[in-house]
């Protein structure tokens, strides 16, 4: 016993599943070997040799993670087969073994896949060419072993199956052999015209050592001349053809033309070329020609290009600036190939891209990751993608890097080593545009409008509360309007203070940075020093009898006329760029358009508010939203402010001037301010508090406007507006429009009847799997899963009965049954109650249609069917006039449910002991329903006259009973019927996991909410390297093979 299980164990160790990483390339012979060992347990044990010797031969030391534990195994087990697969050996030796293997599987597996007449899928035959590959590969080691030389005829056959490889590759999505034409994805207009407009390579040049084939298309012409890897191209080429046929479904346009879609894919595929160009004021080298009919093949050997490289850019995809000015060189190099007077920079050897372009840029951000220390260096000391590729933001890349690129560029080259810095300082590395250096002036600087908004606020309230009466309205007078203009200075020794802050929060970035960059810092200084000197010089001379400091300055420049004109002058000049970002601020289309501007004027002007970078420009929000959002800080700042004032500042003034007024000779304590006048310190621990409260309490204000403006958002988008299981409940039959309006694709054309239950199906489904993944994480028991899920399966029920999950009809039957049962044939309670109770009037109508379907059902005597038919078709005829419970005697219907409930429960043992059970069942329900509740005689006499030859459901066919086979729907419906008779309580707290309860309220509300039109699937976006991810590796299509 334990030999077995240990054999078994050791069996399972050398799987093809668990092949160590390290030993991958053996795995293909292992599952060789698993597969064959039924056919020829002799070639399996050579398989498997050959595996333990490759293996040797990669790990000869078992170095590698869990090598030494898979070699053991393996060597057990063929040590225990070689014997027993020895005697089994059917030809003389391995050799001829494995000869007659090799030909037994390629007459009967690989050939007639080959000669087959359907090889519309070519996948098994491909699957059979990788085996024969194995088995040969192992046959030529057999043979080597034994210093014998392989056949002719084996090597033909080789050579065949070698080229069925070839032709059947792996593909990701679009087969594209000669093999797989009549595909289904192959069928498509869209996908035929892609294939044959990239197979036009009609007026190509071929380089002389290529072997061309029948098939070869642009991408392969592109491979031969720039050297990208094969399974890159094998890549590219589906993820082309793709991106051309989705666009070409998708387009609006009327006919569907195939240019159209080229001209569409190329626009969004070379946006963000076209705009680095522009950016750097250089021609795009998307060249076409003037003879229209190559103009496709162009457009489709651009974009070919593009892909291939992306393709296999690796982390250089990080880059995107970066990739642009490898293909703004090689596109160059492309036109000038198909003109004939240029050859490719780089060669066209297999993987030159890889190898000369790729590779040395890799090394670089390989070298910056080291220098990093796993995150631990300071940021200044090292680059990352973002600092590399801003060195492609100046058009100064074309003579530093050149083409091809030079390998002493200072791109290349790093810093010196650490080791020879001074160890107090950081080290200046290529950082191109901003250094960030971690201070608390950071809280300053990013928020430096606010700060200095605030600050200015705060002068003019003090000055208003404190001069005059403190009414706002006295602002405009005469002098008090030129006490509140001293703002202005303040302002300008606020820009002084920012500027300096620029500079110093900038000043690691000083290498690197450009002359124009530094220039523009030292002008911001510059400027900010005049005005501090220029605005309190002319706001001095606006007073006949300047107060303070205004009539020092006076004194220093002599005291001339008054005249407010050369300050208002001044002002106007200062305040200039600050009207021209409100213009700009109030028509973002004019800043959009003048931030993408190459005008120099303009260029010169908005240099001036910012550097220009090529990332952020032209990206504002529209004209409304920012109508919205300056409303939302206006009617918070005004909130904010009028609160300081009448709350904080104002009534302060008051007693600070007290204070002020007071005069202290004698001091029990240390006095602090010995030589300061109007007990300044008792005003400074005065106003201290009320200045912090000041500037923190904006935040207080947000939480209020953002949570009012929130909850006003959210009621108009309709979010929130189910917040309870209870609101579920009330809302339930409006889901499955909700669903269908807003997660279903809507057609033009009305809905048919099958369409209608199809999307009632669509719904149901959805909505028990969310209820299938609550059992599976335990939240809901069995009995709340019977009770959450909606059926969906197809019977002959009719179209206009509801079928609802039981937690909205628990409870309703046995409702109903008592309320018909007290009736006393007056059945205008009974008819308030379903006008007033929807689910109870459907529950009503579901349970009847079912207990109909499955008497039906069960009964297959012919006398017995017709006094079943009979009961029916007086009941329905006394619902269809409304006078069902005038018309029978409702006090005996408890005892017909009981009988009914008993019934469904031996339907639901279904075994043939209770065969006689299940007919006294049908003979009791016919006589409680005759006798006890059916007024008129006439169904009596009926029944009677049926009974004549023998007692009804007696015979042994008058009752098909247990049922065989009982199938799945069979089953939900017989429990749903159980459910509904039974279920005596409300079931309001189903389910009773809060979790679930949040999860189904969740799901109920996503479906109200405002969301666009579900499009077709048909008309979805290709997946490609324009769809965004947030892991970039994911954008590309799948890989075929490892490229390396």
């Amino acid at each position: 016993m334990q030999s077995s299980s240990g054999s078994s164990l050791r069996d399972s160790i050398v799987g093809s599943e668990v092949v160590p990483s390290s030993l991958k390339e053996i795995a293909p012979i292992l599952r060789v070997a698993d597969e064959v060992e039924r056919s020829s347990a002799r070639v399996a044990y050579l398989c498997r040799v050959h595996a333990f010797e490759k293996a040797q031969e990669s790990d000869p030391t078992s170095s590698g993670r869990n090598v030494r534990q898979f070699k053991t195994a393996l060597l057990q087990r063929l040590k225990r087969d070689n014997d027993p697969t020895l005697k089994e050996l059917a030809k003389k030796s391995d050799a001829h073994e494995m000869k007659s293997f090799y030909l037994h599987y390629w007459e009967k597996y690989i050939q007639p896949l080959q000669n087959a007449a359907d090889k519309a899928d070519g996948a098994q035959l491909s699957k059979a060419c990788i085996t024969g590959a194995v088995l040969f590969e192992v046959l030529e080691a057999v043979y080597i072993a034994l210093s014998i030389e392989i056949d002719l005829k084996i090597l033909e056959i080789q050579g065949k199956v070698a080229e069925n490889m070839q032709i059947y590759a792996p593909y990701n999505i679009l087969p594209l052999d000669r093999y797989s034409a009549n595909q289904a994805i192959r069928r498509y207009p869209e996908i035929q015209s892609a294939v044959v407009a990239l197979r036009d390579t009609g007026n190509l040049t071929w380089p002389h050592d290529h072997r061309e084939k029948s098939d070869s298309d642009l991408l392969d012409w592109l491979q031969a001349m720039f050297g990208f890897q094969k399974d890159n191209v094998a890549n590219q080429r589906e993820h082309l053809i793709l991106l051309l046929a989705n666009m070409q479904i998708r387009l609006t346009q009327r006919p569907k033309q195939p240019s159209e879609a080229l001209k569409e894919v190329m626009k969004k595929l070379f946006e963000n070329y076209e705009k680095w160009c522009k950016f750097l004021d250089k021609k795009s080298n998307l060249w076409l020609p003037t003879n229209q009919q190559r103009v496709q093949q162009r457009k489709l050997l651009h974009m070919g290009l593009y892909l291939l490289i992306w393709g296999e850019a690796a982390n250089l995809r990080f880059m995107p600036e970066c990739l642009c000015y490898i293909f703004h060189h090689m596109a160059s190099e492309l036109n000038g190939i198909v003109a004939g007077n240029a050859s490719p920079a780089y060669g066209g050897e297999e993987e030159a891209f890889l190898r000369k372009v790729v590779t040395p840029i890799y090394e670089v951000i390989a070298k910056e990751v080291e220098r990093s220390k796993g995150g631990r260096s300071a940021h200044s000391q090292w680059r990352n993608y973002d600092d590399l590729n801003e060195y492609f933001w100046s058009d100064d890349c074309f003579q530093r890097l050149g083409w091809p690129m030079r390998a002493d560029a200072d791109f290349f080259r790093l810093p010196a080593a650490e080791d020879s810095q001074p160890a107090h300082r950081d080290q200046l590395v290529g950082k191109v545009n901003f250094v960030e250096i971690r201070s608390f002036w950071h809280i300053f600087r990013s928020f430096a409008r606010m700060w200095s908004f605030f600050i200015i606020c705060l002068q003019v309230m003090i000055i208003v509360a404190w001069n005059g009466s403190g009414d706002p309205t006295a602002l405009f007078t005469n002098d008090l309007s030129k006490k509140v203009a001293s703002i202005f200075i303040t302002d300008a020794i606020l820009k002084l203070v920012q500027a300096v802050l620029e500079v110093i929060l900038s000043w690691k970035a000083q290498r690197s940075m450009t002359s124009f960059v530094k220039l523009r810092y030292i002008l911001k200084v510059v400027s900010a020093a005049f005005w501090v000197i220029i605005l309190p010089v002319t706001y001095a001379y606006t007073w006949k009898n300047a107060p303070g400091l205004a009539q020092a300055i006076k004194g220093w420049f002599g005291s001339g006329s008054n005249s407010r004109c050369l300050f208002v002058l001044a002002v106007v000049i200062y305040l200039s760029p600050n009207m021209l970002t409100v213009l700009l601020f109030l028509f973002p289309f004019i800043r959009r358009y003048l931030e993408r501007s190459d005008y120099k004027i303009v260029m010169v002007m908005m240099w001036w508010s910012r550097p220009r970078l090529y990332v952020g420009r032209g990206m504002h929000e529209s004209t409304f939203c920012l109508f919205k959002y300056t409303l939302f800080w206006v009617l918070l700042i005004i909130t904010k402010l009028a609160f300081s004032y009448y709350i904080e500042i104002k009534p302060l003034v008051g007693p600070t001037k007290a204070v002020m007024n007071v005069r202290v000779t004698n001091f029990q304590w240390h006095e602090f301010f010995p030589r300061a006048e109007n007990n300044i310190g008792v005003v400074i621990a005065l106003w201290a508090p009320v200045i912090l409260v000041y500037f923190m309490d904006t935040q207080i204000w947000y939480a209020i406007f953002s949570s009012l403006c929130g909850e006003f958002s959210g009621a108009v988008r309709r979010l929130g507006e189910i917040w309870t299981l209870g609101m579920v409940r009330s809302r339930f039959h409006s889901l499955r429009d909700a669903f269908k309006a807003h997660l279903i694709a809507t057609k033009s054309s009305p809905q048919t009847s099958s369409e209608e239950k199809m999307d009632k199906a669509r719904f149901a489904q959805l909505w028990n799997t969310i209820i299938g993944s609550f059992r599976e994480e335990d939240l809901i028991s069995n009995r709340e899963v019977n009770l959450l899920l909606v059926p969906y399966w197809a019977d002959s029920i009719p179209d206009d009965i509801i079928q609802w999950p039981l937690f909205l009809l628990a409870s309703k039957i046995p409702i109903a049954i008592e309320m018909a049962k007290d009736s006393n044939g007056k059945d205008l309670q009974l008819e308030k109650r379903m006008q007033t109770d929807y689910y109870m009037s459907c529950a009503i109508r579901e349970c009847y249609a079912q207990f109909k379907i499955i008497v039906r059902s069960l009964v297959r005597g012919k006398r017995e069917n017709q006094a079943i038919d009979s009961i029916f078709t007086q009941v329905d005829t006394h619902v269809k006039d409304g006078n069902l419970i005038s018309k029978l005697n409702m006090s005996a219907l408890p005892s017909l449910c009981k009988l009914s409930v008993k019934l469904i429960e031996l339907l639901l043992d279904n075994k043939p002991e209770h065969s006689g059970e299940v007919v006294d069942l049908f003979q009791d329900m016919l006589e409680v329903f005759t006798q006890d509740m059916m007024v008129d005689d006439h169904i009596r006499r009926e029944i009677t006259e049926l009974e004549k030859k023998n007692i009804l459901f007696a015979s042994a066919r008058a009752i098909k009973f247990p049922i065989q086979p009982a199938t799945e729907a069979w089953k939900e419906k017989i429990e749903r019927l159980h459910l509904l008779l039974t279920t005596k309580d409300s079931a309001r707290d189903v389910p009773s996991n809060l979790e679930a309860r949040r999860r189904i309220s969740f799901f109920s509300n996503s479906l109200f909410m405002e969301m666009p039109a579900a499009p077709q699937v048909r008309d979805m976006l290709s997946f490609s390297i324009l769809t965004p991810y947030y892991n970039e590796e994911s954008s590309s299509r799948c890989i075929i093979g490892h490229a390396k």
